[in-house]
């Protein structure tokens, strides 16, 4: 068998592994996304929407908030799935198995992320399909909008790697979701347009990645952004890159991997 077709043997199996974890235990991970976005939904856009009006563009506050609410599911999700399932690969030694296999790290890293992308896609389409009940929605550029949700997907899918590889115990995997994934998210533009900010909270609020991912996907979606959509990929772009590069510097270092 070449290497090509063994990486590809390789890869599948993750991947396939990956999917089966995340179908087996549906009922935690795409059931209670689904719950809590339609609290969202239905507290935020219906109770709370009825009152504000309008906002941006001439939409309801709830067609408005559907596009942020969407990649704050897809973002969370892809995050929250690789990083627990690669440390229980760690906690349990699987990734030592991998690690001295002939299987580059490209395919391991691949592998992972394919599963964790799957899964906040999954969970983004669901989240959107229940949006519909509450709202009519037009995509407006196709394309931009799954650009914008598979490499938020990719991105955070990444960011949870590094995480699950440089936590020790299971309480580490919860410290960057809770003090550093979630302000952002709730910063990031999901609720509200910057526009509505003063300086320096304006200025301030272009820091924050999440911004540039959850304004390119409400472009898609809506036709408007808070920020120019061109920079917005290439801020995208420019996190994926880097961390797939530290991604696989680790593997290869095998840094936290190795005992």
């Amino acid at each position: 068998m070449s290497n090509a077709a063994a990486n590809l043997v390789a890869l599948n199996t993750i991947v396939r592994r990956e999917i089966v974890r995340i179908l087996r235990i549906w009922t935690q991970t795409l059931i209670p996304p689904a719950i809590t976005m339609t609290l969202y939904f239905v507290i935020f856009g219906k109770l709370i929407g009825s009152r504000i009006g309008t906002i941006q563009g001439g939409y309801t506050y709830m067609q408005y908030i559907v596009p942020g609410l969407v990649m704050m599911s897809i973002i969370t999700n892809s995050y929250g799935n690789i990083s627990s399932s690669f440390f229980g690969a760690k906690f349990s030694r699987a990734v030592e198995e991998m690690l001295v296999s002939p299987m580059p790290d490209w395919v391991i890293l691949t592998g992972y992320v394919t599963g964790a992308v799957t899964r906040g896609l999954a969970v983004g389409v669901l989240v959107l399909g229940i949006a519909l009940f509450f709202t009519s929605l037009h995509i407006a550029h196709p394309l931009i909008t799954f650009a914008s949700v598979l490499l938020g997907a990719v991105i955070f899918s990444l960011a949870g790697f590094v995480n699950a590889v440089y936590a020790k115990k299971f309480d580490d995997i919860a410290l960057v979701p809770t003090f550093i994934l979630t302000p952002l998210t709730y910063l990031g533009g999901v609720f509200y347009s910057i526009q509505m900010l003063g300086e320096p909270w304006q200025a301030i609020s272009r820091i924050n990645p999440i911004l540039y991912m959850v304004n390119a996907f409400r472009y898609g979606v809506l036709g408007i952004s808070d920020v120019h959509v061109g920079v917005a990929f290439v801020v995208m772009l420019g996190f994926v890159v880097a961390l797939a590069a530290f991604g696989l510097q680790l593997l290869k270092r095998g840094v936290g991997l190795r005992s």
